[in-house]
């Protein structure tokens, strides 16, 4: 078998609600030379049973079967590891892909090397696939300069939709990839925009659906123990981790020493701007137990 042009990767837990929908909006894509590749969190419903009915009955698809829950961030990183293609695109488990989603990204990425990431506009569905909303991601980021691009990601990035968009799969195994907190998608995106350009289509191409039971629904201890089991109970210290997660990509990202001072100098303000924030969340780890509070 050849190796595919694109990979997508879907994690999953417990997603037998809408797994087939997705599955079914993947599988229609217009551009077809692609990969299914479907990490499943050791899920408990019928999770396991639909996947493997998809992988026989489509020779793209291929089905791994956690034998414990590592949570979300690990399992977003099994489907990279396991994937081939020149691209790569996440996809969870209960969006929606119009059929020219990929072609359309492909182009882009095929037409012009400085792009890294491109993405669709997005619509908002609900439980029923109703639309309820639209969203304004405002990442079309084409600054020649690396520092001006992941400013403009820490300053605007709400939503994180662009994730689900379509990446150049080497660039994408130059980063530290998804962090283990809940918000732990943010650096990734923001250190992506050090390697190169974003491109946004102005279509609208992708569905993201909210529902009782999707993360963004959940607390943020709730979050934490869904990104990462092994930190049950403990708070996340999403600021402070945010934060040492940027220093580390600009430390990392291939530019010269202009750029790494901007960045440096506009990292030291974001963490001033922050303070309130750091202060509680270093206020919330001391309240915890001893033992608990070393394991941080």
């Amino acid at each position: 078998m050849s190796v595919p042009r694109v990979s997508i990767g879907v994690p999953v837990h417990n997603g037998d609600r809408y797994i087939a929908e997705t599955f079914d909006s993947l599988l229609a894509q217009t551009f077809d030379d692609f990969e299914l590749i479907i990490s499943d969190n050791a899920s408990t419903d019928s999770t396991e049973e639909i996947c493997r009915s998809y992988a026989r009955r489509d020779e793209r698809v291929r089905y791994f079967r956690n034998a414990t829950n590592l949570g979300v961030a690990s399992n977003y990183r099994c489907v990279l590891q396991s994937s081939s293609g020149e691209y790569f695109r996440w996809a969870n488990c209960d969006d929606l892909f119009a059929p020219e989603s990929l072609a359309r990204c492909a182009e882009v990425l095929d037409r012009d090397p400085s792009v890294v990431l491109t993405y669709p506009k997005t619509k908002l569905i609900d439980a029923r696939g109703e639309i309820i909303g639209e969203y304004e991601d405002r990442l079309h980021l084409v600054s020649p300069r690396a520092s001006q691009r992941f400013v403009q990601v820490c300053e605007r990035l709400g939503l994180v939709h662009v994730y689900y968009g379509l990446v150049r799969a080497s660039v994408l195994r130059k980063t530290r990839l998804i962090r283990r907190f809940p918000g732990g998608d943010i650096p990734l995106v923001a250190e992506l925009a050090l390697y190169g350009k974003f491109w946004e289509i102005p279509e609208v191409l992708f569905y993201r659906r909210f529902h009782a039971g999707a993360l963004s629904s959940y607390t943020e201890a709730q979050r934490q123990e869904c990104f990462d089991p092994k930190r049950r109970g403990r708070p996340s210290l999403r600021t402070w981790k945010t934060l040492l997660a940027h220093v580390g990509s600009v430390w990392r990202a291939p530019v010269g020493a202009r750029e790494k001072l901007a960045l440096s100098v506009f990292l030291t303000k974001s963490a001033i701007w922050s303070r309130s924030a750091l202060a509680d969340e270093v206020s919330t780890a001391m309240r915890q137990p001893r033992g608990r509070m070393w394991r941080l």
